[in-house]
């Protein structure tokens, strides 16, 4: 897998060039400024990106554009933003295509290495992948229909899909089976008007839904 790095910060580039590569990955371009990444993110060989939101010369959100720029390029290009802070608006204009392949991790989540490179992982495969923290803060607000309509159980089980995780792992995590899990995401598509489609299509809407509330 062939990534294209953007950190500002010499040493937190290095270190995550370092850990990413121990793990199996390849960095094609490690950057450290929006016009550069604009330029490495145009390399046909990339197959995903892993870029910070705030970057030089503005120090807002270039990052976050490029990344955007680059999936109205090329569809469905999988790219994991990294954050300093739980920025929702970040999260919901990362998730607006719709497409999947995207993720939304705080800097603190590098940290856990196994936790960061499986999230990377998952995006690249084409999951959509949202921080716990930026799930938690989000389902605080929540207070508009149609996610009243849910039941608390079916809450926790949007909040999880939002994190990426498949059925099986959401049923581990809530200790019930696989089958109960299906029944609660059928319920969520219903109550959210998600007509049929795709399931992987129907998460991410489920979580657009939920993050646009």
């Amino acid at each position: 897998m062939r990534l294209v790095l953007a950190e500002d910060h010499a040493l937190l580039r290095a270190g995550m060039t370092q850990l990413l590569e121990s793990n199996g990955f390849t960095i094609l371009h490690a950057v450290e400024d929006g016009p550069t990444l604009t330029e490495a993110l145009r390399d046909p060989a990339a197959d995903a990106a892993v870029v910070d939101v705030r970057l030089p010369p503005t120090q807002t959100d270039e990052g976050l554009r490029a990344a955007i720029a680059a999936r109205v390029a090329r569809p469905g290009f999988p790219v994991m933003v990294i954050s300093q802070y739980v920025e929702h608006l970040y999260a919901r204009e990362l998730l607006a295509s719709g497409e999947g392949a995207v993720g939304y991790l705080l800097k603190d989540r590098v940290s856990d290495v196994a936790e960061f490179v499986d999230g990377v992982r998952r995006v690249a495969a084409g999951a959509t992948v949202l921080d716990p923290e930026v799930v938690a803060s989000i389902m605080a607000r929540r207070h508009t229909q149609p996610l009243d309509r849910l039941t608390p159980r079916e809450r926790e089980v949007l909040a999880l899909m939002a994190e990426g995780r498949g059925n099986a792992a959401i049923a581990a995590h809530l200790v019930v089976t696989d089958k109960a899990v299906a029944k609660h995401i059928n319920n969520i598509f219903a109550k959210l008007d998600l007509a049929a489609a795709e399931d992987d299509h129907r998460r991410v809407r489920a979580v657009l839904a939920w993050l646009r509330a």
